[in-house]
């Protein structure tokens, strides 16, 4: 399958708030929750006012002229914060494109993209039971704190 991935343009933001539903990790057998749960004030640190602040960069993929998965960044007081030097990663992908490597290049692209900008170090929050922990450690993501349902990871740029 084809695909591009680019920078996400300025009318394309509103475009996070479908992709952060996305990147809520639903295990199996559990039913997801209701789009609106993306409205709590814990989710929307991720999209408010995204692209205001100097620390906020969205890449997208691209197939036949659709997004079909975004990846971004901003230094935020999130699940995965470390510290208001390190950016904080979300990625997602609608459901069909997932598994085919889209979501590493994705993420490789990001990290590219923050060494080239200054960044040392990039964070995330990733529930145990998601299958995408272990694409994050393959592309350099190490866990430096957990509780019993999640881990902090840290790239190292």
């Amino acid at each position: 399958m084809e695909y591009t991935i680019r920078k996400m343009t300025v009318p394309e933001y509103p475009l996070l708030s479908d992709f952060l539903y996305e990147a809520i990790f639903i295990p199996n057998g559990i039913k997801p929750p209701p789009r609106d749960i993306i409205a709590s004030p814990e989710l929307q640190i991720y999209v408010e006012r995204f692209g205001a602040l100097k620390d906020d960069f969205a890449l997208v993929a691209e197939i036949e002229g659709k997004i079909v998965g975004a990846v971004w960044v901003r230094i935020m007081n999130d699940y995965g914060h470390i510290d208001e030097e390190t950016p904080s990663l979300a990625i997602s992908l609608y459901k069909e494109y997932r598994g085919q490597g889209i979501g590493t290049n994705m993420m490789k692209e990001m990290l590219s993209l923050l060494k080239t900008h200054g960044y040392k170090r990039v964070s995330l929050s990733v529930q145990k039971a998601n299958y995408a922990a272990e694409m994050y450690r393959k592309i350099g993501f190490d866990i430096v704190r957990g509780n019993e349902e999640e881990w902090i990871m840290v790239c190292n740029l």
